[in-house]
């Protein structure tokens, strides 16, 4: 980089910089130390970008089981690296347009990033590259040099980008007219932010063309995806050429690999747009690329129709046997809540969750009074009858996020995610007026009322407890002191 460019990029007070919230993701994202507590802590500063968060945790690329509802859930269903490229590059978005007459190239720059990002992350998985989202984020940083240009040197630059057909013909102009691409000035710029230096290779390599490193070849690829994308025209097909070889050279792909990846940006796309408030249309010299890939794969399908319909009938089977298989592991057959086993795996993880975001976490333990009675006077059916009405009953008055497992026998555990001491010994209260007052089964046109004992213990920031297994005895225990006190009753640990 020539020095009196480097020298322009240096004094210029519009440059592009980081918001505050982005300056301390960065250190995060380069502290071996981090964890997600002081993530949290840190974007739930900034409402706009935990909202984002919460969005992309629902989106299509990240469809869960259950919904996702609050930040917390969020960034431990994406895990930390995920959230720390996710919250930087969302963070960098709002931080680096400017305002000085370049509005229009600007909002150029940002439809070709927020395409390739999208094409980076899609690349990724049949590249073999994980870690999708500091992919994206490359994706969307590589053009970063190019908004520093339009700040620092708006006269000279904008009318290069205003004359470029393409990208090489942009590039070309940069190293003529200013003796460095928008790729160096985006690596300079980066190393001045202090980005991980993943980020400052790949941007840095982002306009050399196709590289060894499966990484920064996705980077590359993307942007000339983008390109093709973002293209007026291409009548006789050479960017279509062109980047076809480089998306089966990138993937390892065959002759469908760009047609099948171009109708993926096309599905995603809307989501993508709405994420970074950018808006990008679908070009119609792309609608002949989709339509091909369509009739494709209908004439795979047409050839191989009784082979396929065989093999998806398999693996319907197969995957139903595996799907009860599995259910049948994690349940209890009578009550159809948790067994045991998977409560023990469950409750690790919850309490690994609340110790790390340092939110509240109760269990209780559940023990029917008296139950043995019911077995020895009425017989085991109606016991199981009560077992499975009282579990119905426990679903019933919980929330969807609590957890119910049949510990054992007539003995129950409930794990209230989020739930301090008060809450949680309201909850188990109310549960026990409705169960004392319900009948949990009909014998002889008789109703047959029962009642429980319950312990509840609480980790949180005054009761601390060193593992989950503490927790579950302090649980037990306090079940005892229940018992103890002539049953009928809740007991919290430590009265």
């Amino acid at each position: 980089m020539r020095p009196e460019l480097e020298a322009s990029l240096l004094h210029c007070r519009n440059l592009p910089s980081p918001p505050g919230v982005a300056l301390q993701i960065i250190e995060l994202a380069q502290d071996p130390n981090a964890d997600l507590g002081a993530t949290a802590g840190i974007i739930s500063m900034d409402a706009a970008l935990s909202a984002r968060l919460l969005r992309v945790a629902n989106s299509p690329l990240y469809a869960g089981r259950r919904r996702v509802d609050n930040l917390a859930q969020a960034m431990t269903m994406l895990g930390l690296n995920a959230t720390l490229s996710l919250a930087l590059g969302f963070s960098l978005v709002h931080g680096l347009r400017g305002d000085n007459g370049t509005a229009h190239e600007q909002e150029r720059v940002w439809r070709r990033s927020v395409l390739a990002a999208l094409a980076a992350r899609l690349l990724g998985r049949p590249a073999g590259v994980q870690h999708a989202e500091d992919l994206m984020l490359a994706g969307l940083l590589q053009d970063v040099g190019r908004l520093a240009l339009l700040q620092a040197v708006p006269d000279e630059y904008t009318p290069l980008c205003v004359h470029a057909e393409d990208n090489d013909t942009l590039l070309a102009l940069e190293r003529e007219t200013l003796g460095a691409d928008h790729a160096e000035v985006g690596a300079w710029l980066a190393r001045q932010w202090r980005l991980p230096g993943y980020l400052v290779e790949a941007i840095a390599a982002s306009e050399s063309g196709a590289s060894e490193d499966p990484f920064h070849n996705c980077v590359h690829v993307s942007g000339v995806v983008a390109d093709l994308w973002l293209a007026p025209s291409d009548p006789e097909g050479q960017l279509r050429s062109h980047a076809a070889g480089l998306v089966r050279s990138c993937t390892r792909g065959g002759e469908d690999a760009l047609d099948d990846l171009l109708v993926q940006i096309a599905a995603a796309l809307p989501e993508i747009s709405t994420l970074f408030e950018v808006r990008i249309s679908r070009p119609e010299h792309l609608q002949a690329i989709s339509d091909h890939a369509k009739e494709l794969l209908i004439l795979r399908n047409l050839r191989e129709i009784q082979e396929a319909t065989q093999a998806r009938h398999d693996a319907q089977v197969s995957e139903e046997r595996m799907r009860r298989l599995t259910e049948q592991s994690r349940r209890d057959p009578l009550t159809g809540v948790y067994n045991r086993l998977q409560m023990e795996e469950v409750l690790e993880r919850e309490f690994a969750t609340a110790l790390a975001l340092q939110h509240p976490l109760s269990i209780a333990f559940v023990d029917l009074d008296d139950f043995k009675r019911i077995n020895d006077q009425y017989g085991h059916l109606v016991g199981d009858q009560v077992l499975r009405q009282f579990a119905q009953t426990l679903q019933r008055m919980l929330r969807s996020t609590d957890l119910i497992a049949r510990y054992g026998g007539e003995e129950f555990l409930v794990v209230l995610s989020h739930s301090g001491e008060t809450a949680a010994m309201r909850v188990l209260q109310r549960i026990l007026d409705e169960v004392s007052n319900m009948p949990m089964a009909m014998v002889e046109g008789q109703p047959l009322h029962v009642t429980f004992s319950a312990g509840v213990a609480t980790h949180d920031q005054t009761n601390r407890f060193a593992d989950a297994r503490s927790l579950l005895q302090a649980a037990d225990d306090a079940l005892y002191g229940a018992k103890r006190k002539g049953r009928n009753q809740v007991s919290q640990h430590g009265e």
